[in-house]
């Protein structure tokens, strides 16, 4: 039976910046399904955001596999019978290889990977859930990407070369864009933004902000009004005291 209350799909959520986007979702009264490949680590995320009073479900995804993605759709629509929200948070960032140093050196093992995780599942995952938006005409999709993928600024920027992470992160913005077009006219609004370099696994200790900031940009978009952005790139609010867009 289908719930009033909104239903968020955050993938990756079991820690950093999706768990902490799936809590900031969660204390503004959207129910929220946190996934993971790791189930241990998951339903530890779900029972401290459960210990908190906060309305969260889980549930084992690999959004890499079709038969995970299709187990999960169905599960989804048989138990709420919808979903209001989908972030794309799920992604891998290999930077800190030496070989991700230069074009020249980088694995293409390791790029094909990344992409995997990082585009293709973005996509994989976006063709499931969709129809669900389609059938009750709302949906907000959030797909995280970074300031490196700005093709704008990529050529002064002063971050690593990180080829597999950047050109997967164009990807996304890619996809972004593309699905933003085809979407045009629904009211299913996709976007992507940055979070920003963060304290999480991937960005390590010496990054200069919390998991918990780079998470409002992705509750504003995942929240954004009838007729909202559609198909564009912001930055992490933080950095601009609000919802700014970023050029591709």
């Amino acid at each position: 039976m289908t719930t009033p209350q909104k239903i968020a799909v955050v993938t990756g959520s079991n820690r950093g910046l999706g768990y902490a986007i799936s809590r900031k979702l969660s204390q503004i009264g959207i129910s929220v399904i946190l996934t993971s490949r790791n189930e241990i680590d998951g339903l530890a995320a779900k029972q401290q955001l459960s210990d908190e009073g906060l309305d969260v479900d889980y549930y084992l995804l690999d959004v890499t596999s079709d038969k995970s993605v299709q187990q999960f759709t169905e599960w989804l629509r048989e138990t709420y019978g919808k979903v209001d929200i989908l972030v794309n948070n799920a992604g891998v960032n290999p930077t800190t290889k030496p070989e991700e140093s230069s074009l020249l050196t980088v694995q293409l093992e390791t790029m094909r990977s990344t992409f995997e995780t990082n585009v293709l599942a973005v996509l994989r995952i976006s063709q499931a859930l969709i129809p669900l938006m389609k059938v009750q005409n709302y949906g907000r999709i959030v797909n995280i990407s970074t300031e490196m993928a700005s093709l704008t600024s990529i050529l002064s920027d002063y971050y690593p070369l990180a080829p597999s992470y950047r050109l997967s992160k164009l990807g996304v913005n890619g996809l972004t864009v593309l699905l933003g077009k085809e979407l045009q006219g629904t009211n299913i609004l996709v976007n992507a933004y940055s979070p920003g370099w963060m304290k999480t696994d991937m960005g390590g200790d010496n990054a200069p902000f919390t998991a918990e900031e780079g998470a409002e940009t992705a509750v504003y978009l995942a929240t954004l009004p009838d007729g909202g952005a559609q198909g564009q790139f912001f930055a992490e609010m933080r950095k601009f005291g609000g919802p700014i867009q970023l050029q591709w």
